[in-house]
């Protein structure tokens, strides 16, 4: 007899993962190397460390151990707001009237409302075991900043955020949080940095992008005595932090003897689609299971859908490590969409390798259609979701409406990253019919790709 499957899973204490998975373990093609912006050699260990903490930078070039065992003091740090629950949505299930199973891994309670924290927390350790003053970094919602903000306070370090301007405006209560936590916010492209002001000359009254930001969160480090700069997404660090999260997710699904079918993501630089999907992935290169697993876009910045996979800068300052991505080209400015997460013009290099290698599906979405969707699981679930959230949202509905046509009975699992009650100014447009749908030209991303480095 199966057993009664519960509104929502959660697990014990000790079933908190231990470690972190590496999935480039178990990648036969693994992702090609980050390369020096100058000289196009592979990025070493000692070029990275006088970016990121070195620790940080020995676990981005990690190819060959599958765990990397978690630290106590994170491990203890995690059980403030960890496990978080695997929900299933019941109700979302019977409004819609499928056959499909939809369960969501929601990743909003905490403080800074997202699955940030996971790899905030962790990289202000590593910061503070090396001895550092503080860290610079970039925010595009502000959620990444945020979790920074709180796990540099919880060890005391100095913490300077550059956010994307049109967040910055959009979004003051979220920059407000992050003061109140102890960081100094300044608006993207800004006057504080030499790459701010270029950014500025070449595109006045620009709203910024999450390439602006990264490339004056790291000027602002390397020129800084005792700094050095942290990354929310993009990053294999990053996205090894984030296995917490799908780790859990397999955990409480094996608990039920419960099998996916379907497993997607919200896609911006790839983190927590990283994190959901990779112990997944994993089993499934070992040859001991079968998934789909789908990562969500907008159509506004649509670097899986539309990119090319070729070695790009990953910031607009072109002053960061060449990565082999799908890429819109780094000069590509998104427009001031309301998914401020997911306004980065490229992908982690793993997830675009396991997209080039067919493993990866890729769908775009408007902003209307993500908002609706939004609106829809609101109003079912009793979740206000972020708008980067809303996105897998929207795929999930749309995966499971396919199943009420053909009558497929699919288990379908989506990241719920976060809440959206910093974003609504976003809702009151969508409320007011005044959110605009832009989607790049063809000749506008020829013209970007123009542009891309020759190596």
């Amino acid at each position: 007899m199966s057993k009664e499957i519960p509104y929502k899973i959660y697990l014990e204490e000790s079933e908190m993962p231990k470690a972190w998975y590496n999935l480039r373990a178990d990648m036969a093609e693994k992702p090609a190397p980050l390369l020096d912006p100058k000289t196009h050699a592979p990025a070493t260990l000692d070029m990275l460390s006088q970016v990121f903490c070195r620790e940080l930078a020995e676990q981005e070039l990690n190819e060959t151990d599958a765990y990397i065992e978690i630290p106590q003091e994170i491990r203890d740090f995690y059980k403030m707001f960890r496990p978080s629950p695997l929900v299933r949505a019941y109700c979302l299930e019977k409004k819609l009237g499928t056959p499909a199973k939809i369960y969501y891994k929601f990743e909003g309670n905490n403080t800074s409302g997202s699955h940030k924290l996971n790899s905030a927390i962790a990289q202000a350790y590593y910061a503070k075991k090396q001895g550092l003053k503080g860290v610079t970094t970039e925010t595009g919602a502000g959620q990444w900043g945020t979790a920074l903000s709180m796990a540099c306070s919880y060890f005391d370090l100095d913490c300077k955020v550059f956010m994307v301007k049109v967040s910055y405006e959009q979004k003051p209560f979220r920059r407000e949080v992050m003061r109140t936590y102890g960081a100094s916010v300044t608006p993207s492209p800004s006057e504080t940095t030499a790459i701010g002001r270029k950014i500025l000359a070449e595109h006045p009254g620009t709203g910024g992008s999450l390439g602006c930001a990264v490339s004056e969160a790291v000027e602002t480090a390397v020129s800084s005595e005792g700094y050095r700069y942290v990354l929310g997404s993009v990053l294999n660090q990053v996205l090894l932090h984030q296995t917490v999260i799908g780790l859990e997710t397999q955990t409480a699904l094996r608990k039920y003897d419960i099998k996916p079918d379907v497993i997607i993501g919200c896609a911006g630089g790839g983190s927590n689609l990283g994190g959901l999907i990779a112990p997944f992935v994993g089993e499934q290169l070992r040859g001991e299971a079968n998934y789909r697993f789908i990562a969500v876009e907008p159509a506004s910045c649509p670097s899986l859908t539309r990119g090319r996979y070729a070695y790009d800068y990953a910031d607009t300052g072109m002053i960061c490590p060449l990565a082999k991505m799908y890429t819109l080209g780094a000069d590509y400015i998104p427009a001031p969409n309301h998914a401020g997460g997911l306004r980065y013009h490229g992908m982690n290099t793993m997830l675009s390798a396991l997209r080039a290698q067919g493993i990866l599906e890729a769908v775009s979405y408007k902003q209307t259609e993500v908002f609706e969707a939004a609106e829809q699981f609101a109003r079912i679930e009793g979740i206000l979701p972020a708008p980067e959230s809303s996105h897998a949202i929207r795929a999930a509905i749309d995966e499971a409406l396919r199943c009420k046509e053909t009558g497929e009975e699919k288990t379908i699992v989506f990241g719920l990253t976060g809440t959206g009650y910093f974003d609504l100014a976003g809702y009151a447009k969508y409320n007011d019919g005044a959110l605009e749908n832009y989607v790049p030209t063809d000749a506008e991303l020829e013209a970007s790709f123009s542009k891309l480095p020759q190596v």
